[in-house]
């Protein structure tokens, strides 16, 4: 079987959010200003339907519109990578191949939560025909140990899952295992890509080696993820470490508010994307909620 290479990402991938109205039904009309910001912002990419996009409270028809749209606004100024993973793997083989069909930049499919694979065998065999159902794109595995449950060595996985999928590009490495992310690095001489998952310590990957991130909170302070990566790039550690320090002042306050995906829907809506609330079951945010956020994120000088 003939291995693909493929160019690498750099810089910022935003995990972006799915926009709702007030009946909680996906609101299109958004995505096209969603993306202006995002291109706007600095950002190369943007990671539709993951976690953060709840792509679990989805419907398949859902997905395929919403990965659509940002396919449409982003025009040839952001990659965008189509999360179609699922419990099913007929719905991730279904929305796969529609990603290809509509142009997206890759495809991502994260491991099944409900019956999990045993074994690395188990897991590439899961998503060989989901790769394979957009065979010309980059196919990334989305590591995510802390929400499937499925915490199986992916350096195993990247070198067993080549022989069965050519176009197996890299992985999106959420976890906070940095021993196993610098083995996915080092891997064959750097064959694959690690996407760093974790905005809070984004830092951590850069030092280890890698060039790009996927992140919620990219979405809205994407200028500190920035510097973080201009200033290692001119090995000037103490800015670095200061401006991580304000990431992790913004992950503080967003899961006092439930999170990455209700906290940060919230976070958003403040600073004029209109994201609506979250499905059930997260509550929706109130009035005071609101208020309370946003003073919060004024004293922590991320609203001037």
């Amino acid at each position: 079987m003939q291995t693909m290479k493929f160019s690498k990402l750099n810089g910022l991938i935003a995990a972006t959010f799915t926009p709702m109205d007030t009946a909680g039904e996906v609101d299109l009309s958004i995505i096209d200003a969603y993306a202006r910001r995002m291109i706007d912002n600095g950002v190369t990419g943007a990671f539709v339907c993951g976690t953060t996009g709840e792509s679990t409270s989805l419907v398949t028809s859902e997905r395929k519109a919403i990965a659509e749209a940002w396919i449409k606004a982003a025009g040839d100024r952001l990659k965008v990578i189509v999360h179609a993973g699922s419990n099913s793997q007929k719905e991730a083989i279904e929305l796969a191949r529609h990603a290809g069909e509509v142009g997206a930049y890759a495809v991502a499919a994260i491991a099944p939560s409900f019956f999990k694979p045993e074994n690395v065998s188990d897991l590439t065999d899961f998503f060989a025909p989901i790769a394979a159902a957009a065979p010309q794109l980059p196919f990334y595995y989305y590591n995510m140990p802390s929400m499937t449950g499925v915490n199986l060595s992916v350096p195993a996985f990247l070198t067993e899952g080549k022989k069965k999928m050519p176009n197996l590009a890299g992985v999106k490495f959420t976890h906070n295992n940095l021993m196993e992310m610098g083995e996915c690095i080092a891997l064959n001489d750097g064959e694959f890509e690690v996407l760093h998952g974790y905005d809070e310590v984004l830092i951590a990957g850069l030092a280890l080696g890698v060039k790009a991130g996927v992140g919620s909170t990219y979405n809205y302070i994407p200028e500190v993820y920035l510097g973080i990566i201009d200033a290692i790039s001119k090995n000037d550690l103490l800015t670095a470490r200061k401006l991580q320090m304000r990431s992790i002042e913004m992950v503080k306050i967003i899961i006092k508010y439930g999170g990455g995906v209700r906290g940060g829907k919230a976070v958003m809506t403040l600073m004029g994307i209109e994201c609506g609330s979250c499905r059930s079951p997260f509550a929706a945010f109130g009035k005071d909620e609101y208020e309370s956020l946003r003073n919060d994120l004024k004293k922590a000088g991320f609203m001037d």
